[in-house]
């Protein structure tokens, strides 16, 4: 087997250019809001950064990652800082915590101001001690300033963000309902500068897949093949991050939707026929990745699992033939149930007409999470469900992130999936309305099989979309990586080595 080549990856400088441009998009449509609401334009965009947590009632600190409003606007790596933008003029002012002198000695040399306005771009940099009064002076007018605070739903997650706390807040009038659904709004369209960084995170992300591919052999635990991509993507990509817990599930596990928590920590022994299925992303300043893969454990596919396999890369490839701007999410979601109940079919294993099977919504029972989400300084990036949208509530629908009609500028994961999950199989093959689909003889055979998910990272274009994400997917394809071929594989020559024969 061919030795792999190292990473010609390098990480770059990232310009701090990038977050003076997102905090100009967002002074821009705060002003476009408030002229079309008749309010003044004034007041000051206020938000506090992230702060150092310790592990319980210990001094151990945990690697801080900033919070991801603060990461977007600032592009502060530091905890402890607090970030306001006149709205009016447009400047920015960070205020950095003030370190005792101890702070030398243990973690140090402590930066001046100047440092920070250098680094970050700021016009302005002062300590968090002198902010009410910096904030007050700045104001310039009679009357308490106006503070716009980041306070909202995420629908995603289902929980608030936090709006900025200081003392002596009784001094400035706030507002917590503007910001938020314009910041969020501000996050779903990505510049070139933001893209750049998706890019690469996934060029990083997609260079650690194949090395896990190459290197994937029965008597392996599921951690070795989460330790092979961590180490490649820190030492070849820089990345310290990643972009949420690796799922690294195989044989029966890869059917476990968010598989590799703390109670199921990616620990079973590989063995020679099991299907993985590894969910694994980096993170290169603030901005994710997010890349599955699936492939067997062996480097062979057995026929049931090209069968489960190559229905989930027919959705995957219809999906992304079809995205651009004016599609709405949900029917690509429909359209990749449609694709695997379609495979499912031709295989024997659910029988009847494709169009009653989508009415009752058997395609939730195979794929109960949604196709896709969108992607940035966060996995599952905000800004799914704008104002008035409403979550569905079918099955399988009411799983999706989003249902938003696409737009140039959007980066969106496209992941359908097929399982064979008891829970959801069960009540199913025993229900009067959809236990006629099923040929349980035929997926009897698949009763340990798991499942399968491919997951790539889309950006959205002018005129259709653009895979982000770069790892082999056709059967061909994984094989002959799998089997030491270098990637991207030239196929003519592979099929000239199989034709040939051995020497």
């Amino acid at each position: 087997m061919a030795s792999s080549a190292p990473s010609s990856l390098a990480p770059a400088e990232v310009p701090m250019e990038l977050h003076a441009r997102n905090r100009e998009k967002l002074v821009r449509a705060l002003r476009n809001h408030l002229a079309a609401s008749s309010l003044p334009i004034r007041g000051f965009v206020l938000l506090q950064g992230g702060e150092e947590q310790t592990r319980y009632c210990t001094d151990h600190v945990e690697l801080f990652r900033q919070e991801s409003f603060f990461a977007y606007l600032f592009g502060v790596r530091e905890p402890g800082f607090y970030g306001a933008i006149d709205i009016a003029s447009g400047k920015a002012l960070l205020f950095a915590p003030r370190l005792p002198a101890d702070y030398a000695v243990w973690l140090g040399d402590i930066k001046p101001l100047s440092y920070f306005k250098e680094r970050y771009l700021v016009d302005l940099v002062f300590y968090v001690d002198e902010m009410v009064q910096v904030l007050r002076d700045h104001h310039g007018e009679l009357g308490k300033p106006l503070l716009f605070l980041l306070h909202g739903l995420n629908t995603d997650s289902n929980k608030h963000s936090k709006p900025a706390a200081f003392e002596e807040m009784e001094k400035f009038d706030t507002d917590v309902s503007t910001l938020h659904p314009i910041l969020t709004e501000c996050r779903v369209f990505k510049s070139e500068m933001e893209l750049a960084l998706i890019q690469y995170a996934n060029d990083v992300s997609s260079e650690a897949h194949i090395e896990v591919l190459r290197k994937a052999r029965e008597g392996m635990k599921e951690y070795q093949l989460e330790s092979i991509f961590l180490h490649h993507i820190y030492m070849y990509g820089g990345c310290r991050h990643c972009s949420y817990t690796c799922i690294c599930a195989t044989g029966e596990n890869s059917s476990v939707l968010h598989y590799g928590h703390a109670a199921a920590p990616n620990d079973r022994t590989l063995k020679d026929g099991d299907m993985a299925l590894l969910d694994m992303g980096a993170e290169y300043h603030f901005y994710g990745s997010d890349i599955t893969c699936s492939f067997p454990v062996n480097g062979k596919f057995t026929k049931e699992q090209i069968v489960v396999y190559s229905a989930v890369l027919n959705a995957h490839n219809a999906v992304i033939m079809s995205m651009r701007p004016g599609v709405n999410w949900i029917d690509m979601h429909k359209l990749a149930e449609k694709t695997i109940l379609e495979s499912l079919a031709r295989e024997g294993l659910v029988l009847g007409d494709i169009e009653d099977m989508m009415v009752v919504r058997l395609g939730a029972v195979f794929m109960p999470h949604g196709l896709g989400h969108f992607l940035g300084i966060d996995t599952h990036d905000p800004g799914g469900y704008a104002k008035g949208m409403e979550r569905p509530r079918e099955p399988g629908l009411r799983a999706l992130r989003t249902i938003r009609t696409l737009q140039e500028g959007m980066v969106i994961t496209v992941e359908p999936g097929c399982y064979f999950i008891d829970a959801l199989l069960a009540p199913a093959m025993e229900d009067p309305v959809s236990s006629e689909f099923f040929n349980c003889k035929e997926l009897g055979r698949y009763g340990n099989f798991g499942g399968v998910r491919i997951e790539s990272d889309v950006y959205v274009t002018a005129e259709g979309c653009k895979n982000l994400t770069n790892v082999p997917r056709e059967v061909w394809e994984i094989e002959a990586v799998m089997a030491g071929a270098p990637w991207p594989i030239n196929r003519s020559s592979i099929k000239s080595d199989t034709e040939n024969g051995p020497s």
